[in-house]
Parts: structure tokens; sequence; C-alpha cells
């Protein structure tokens, strides 16, 4: 089946740029901070947001683009720059890898299978895919791949470093391949009574939506997902490492081959390993459109939305706190209220969306991070300061 589905024929011929993948001496460090914050001029002045993206590049990141909406007005923000060679102003309109926002996707799809009678949220993976799934997670149902209560580990990839990674990055990995490897190991707890938040569950969903439909994953994303609503920046890059399209650089901190530890652009970085846990790639404008959409009950509608919106009563495998994820979203309380939305993180790039459900008063976010450690163990200071910025603190 195809792995890529390019939706404008101008995605198809545009040129893509990418440098050189190590940086010289010279730019191994983010340049001197700017605080030139480029806004939009109507909009309501946010100086809070302004400080939380100002002064980029930084250690932190080299970019950040920011679309907030719904009560309170609309604001919209870049700073930073495009490349660490050329110092050009980072380009508002620019494409981005999203990471795990792509599991919003897949369970708005599998929810509308779901909706449809196709897909049953309370049957088992394995009743779907006996050939793939072992009798050892035979009672694994869909649902909890969604919820993250599953209890498969994760599959085994090469290497435990950045440095290892980066070395692998233009390895294809074959979902299946990446099930099999996963559920050749004991569960980490029985099905429902534990959850941890690994892609895995994903990685399966995607495969649930090409044996129900018969059609591959991506296309099912875009004819449900993408193509009604226009979302024309939007597309799963398949095999091709490279981001199709205007795009912001990104950048990691790693150790260079001359032994000293600096800067990295790791832009062209092959995204096989996430597919419909975490490939997809898209601008604020797109992401901000779908937030809104999904928020307002127009890609999952009726009792099956709740899905996305209702945590499950169990707490997390590592931390034995309470559950904060369900379908797709995620939850944190932050100035009081209930956020939701989901992050994301590929190499050079962190994103999120994020939205509060009150009706009129309802307030969406979305941003785009060219953050220097995207999947490090804490938030990026950029993107936390964002969120804080727009919603007050936890």
């Amino acid at each position: 089946m195809p792995r890529t589905r390019l939706l404008t024929a101008a995605v198809l011929v545009v040129g893509v740029v990418a440098g050189p993948s190590a940086l010289p001496a010279a730019a191994s460090a983010p340049a001197a901070p700017s605080p030139a914050v480029s806004a939009v001029s109507a909009q309501v002045p946010n100086p809070a947001l302004e400080a939380a993206i100002a002064n980029l590049p930084s250690a932190d990141a080299t970019a950040a683009l920011v679309r907030v909406g719904g009560k309170g007005g609309v604001w919209r923000g870049s700073s930073g720059v495009h490349d660490l060679r050329s110092d050009r102003p980072a380009d508002p309109a620019a494409r981005f890898r999203a990471g795990s926002v792509t599991k919003v996707f897949t369970a708005a799809v599998a929810l509308q299978l779901a909706a449809e009678d196709r897909l049953d949220l309370d049957r088992t993976a394995r009743s779907y895919l006996p050939e793939l799934i072992p009798a050892s997670y035979k009672n694994v149902t869909v649902r909890q791949l969604l919820n993250h209560t599953h209890g498969i580990p994760a599959p085994d990839f090469p290497g435990t470093t950045v440095e290892e990674a980066y070395e692998n990055r233009f390895k294809v990995y074959d979902p299946r391949a990446m099930v099999r490897s996963a559920t050749s190991k004991p569960p980490e707890f029985a099905p429902g009574e534990r959850q941890h938040y690994l892609n895995i569950g994903y990685t399966i969903t995607g495969l649930l939506i090409e044996r129900v439909t018969h059609d591959s994953y991506e296309d099912q994303v875009a004819l449900r997902v993408l193509e009604p609503l226009g979302l024309c920046d939007t597309y799963s890059p398949g095999p091709n490492p490279r981001i199709a399209g205007p795009h912001n650089h990104g950048y990691q901190t790693m150790r260079l081959d001359d032994g000293t530890v600096g800067l990295r652009d790791v832009s062209v970085w092959g995204s096989t390993d996430g597919w419909a846990a975490g490939d997809i790639i898209s601008t604020t404008a797109d992401l901000e459109r779908f937030t809104e959409a999904l928020f307002q009950g127009r890609i999952v509608r009726g009792p099956l939305l709740e899905e996305m919106f209702t945590l499950p009563k169990v707490t997390d495998f590592k931390t034995g706190e309470p559950a904060a994820y369900a379908s797709g979203l995620s939850m944190k309380v932050l100035g009081g209220r209930e956020v939701w939305g989901k992050t994301g993180g590929r190499w050079g790039y962190n994103a999120a969306i994020a939205g509060t459900r009150e009706g009129s008063r309802s307030r969406t976010l979305v941003y785009s991070v060219n953050s220097t450690d995207a999947k490090g163990q804490d938030m990026n200071k950029v993107a936390q300061n964002i969120m804080v910025a727009t919603y007050g603190r936890p």
C-alpha cells in the first residue's frame, strides 16, 4: 500500500531546502538573541505571549510559531530564525514535524469508523489482526490501544542515544515489524489496569484502520480529515526524510564529529518509526483549523467524541499518578481549568494543539517550537512559557 499522500500539486513540485547536517564551528551555538517578535496587526495585544517567544534563537529554541484563538481574541506571532546560517526571520507559514499530534488524527479516524460500526472499541485487536497480535495479547481492546491502557511494551529500536538515533535517521521501519517486536515481549501489565503512554498502540490502530477500510492509513486520514477541512499543508511523509515545501530548520544538541557538543541541523530525518503515532507534517494554520473543528464536534460527533475527553480511571504505570491520556488527547489543569490537547516531539521540533471545553469561552492554542532538545525529559522552556502565557500556571 502507498505510504505517502501529498494533497496538493504545490507540495509535489515545490523545492526542498536542507543545509548540511553539521554546522560550522561559528554556528554550532545559537546566534545572539534578538527581541524581535513578528505578529499580525489585527489582534489583541498579549505582552505575556510576546515575552514567551522573544529573544530567539536561544539555547532552548531557534524559532517559535504561535496561534491563539477563541475567547480573549486572536493572537498570532513568530520569532527566531529560518536557519542559523542565513539568520533570516522564521517563516510563520512554515511546515514542521508535528510528532505525536498525529495521534489525534489517528484517534479521530478510528472513532469515525466506530461511529460507522466498522470498528468496535470493545472488540479485541487480535480479532481484527489475528496473524499479527499473539495470544499473549488476546484481551487487548481497540479502546485500550487508543487510551494507552493496553500493556504492550515499546518495540526495540537501534541505539539509545541521540547520536545513535542520528546515525539511523534514514532507516525505514515497517509497522508490522514494530508490532512483532513489541508483542514478542511480556505485557507490562494486564490490559485496562494501568496507563503507559507509548506509540505502539497507535501503530496497531493504524493497521486496524487499514484492515477494516482496505485502504492505506494515509489515504483514510486524508479523505476523512484533511480534505474535508481543507488542510492543504498537512500530510504524511512516508519514507521521505525531508519536509516538503517551506520549513524552518530544526537543530538538536548532540556530540559532533569533532567530539565537541553543539547543534546539528536535523531537518532531514525519517519518521517511519512514528507512522500513525507521530509522522504528520503540518502548519500552525492547519492545526488551528483542525483543533477548532475537533472541539466543535465537526470531526468526531456525538457520544464518541467524549472518548477523546474521558480519562480512564487508572494510574500511570511509571508515576502512579492518575491517568492523563484519553483517546488521542491528554488533559492538564492550567490556570484552574481543564486544558485538553496533545503535544508532539520529533528531533528539532516540538508542537502542540490545545483547547478548553467552555463553549463560547473556549480558548485554543497551537504552537511549533524549534527546540534544540525536542525529545528531552523536561518540557521545552519556550513551549512551557507559551502554554502558561495562554492558560496560566498549573
